[in-house]
């Protein structure tokens, strides 16, 4: 864990660095020192189908959502956010300034019982790290 999925209009995608943009916030995720470099997986969604404020075809939209395992406290998970967001702000800035663009971002945590995970990039990692 963290599943950090950046979802997005489609209208903003050549708008943006998306490349850079996935590879900034798993740097930042890593940063954090909170997660696993093992179960982390960065993601985009693009969204052709949406209806953003008033409709205007220039409104756009960038989401984050960060799904992770339980067990960490308030504070680290908070930290963890608002640091990723701070990424993605940051990316994002000169977009965000020159038209309408609503970014938003949110935590959830995995119930570890309803849950199925099966993982060997960890191995892997470990072992790349040690050759």
């Amino acid at each position: 864990m963290p599943h950090i999925i950046i979802e997005y209009s489609d209208n903003i995608e050549n708008k943006m660095d998306l490349d850079a943009l996935i590879e900034k916030v798993h740097a930042t995720a890593i940063e954090t020192g909170v997660f696993p470099i093992g179960g982390l997986r960065v993601r985009a969604a693009k969204r052709e189908n949406y209806k953003i404020g008033d409709g205007h075809p220039d409104n756009g939209f960038v989401h984050v959502e960060l799904k992770i395992g339980p067990g960490r406290d308030h504070e680290t998970k908070m930290g963890a956010l608002n640091q990723i967001f701070a990424t993605v702000d940051s990316h994002l800035k000169p977009l965000h300034e020159n038209g309408p663009l609503a970014m938003s971002a949110e935590l959830n945590e995995f119930d570890g019982e309803l849950r199925i995970n099966k993982n060997n990039v960890h191995k892997y990692i470990e072992e790349r790290a040690n050759a």
